[in-house]
């Protein structure tokens, strides 16, 4: 089953690294939140793909 997840689009500024699981418990809910684990100044916005693009989002 492949989830569907409601985003928000923001102005690209910044790289951040996060954390995230697809796990969901018998009541609909994630049970693992989406955390931020530190922005990635080394990283640049030409070298993420955007969301739903790239080999990650084929992945699923």
């Amino acid at each position: 089953m492949r989830c569907v997840l409601e985003t928000t689009l923001v102005h690209l500024a910044l790289v951040a690294e996060v954390s995230a699981d697809r796990a969901i418990d018998h009541g609909g809910v994630f049970r693992h939140p989406f955390r931020f684990q530190r922005l990635r100044l080394d990283v640049g916005l030409e070298d993420v793909s955007r969301f739903g693009e790239g080999p990650a989002a084929a992945a699923g």
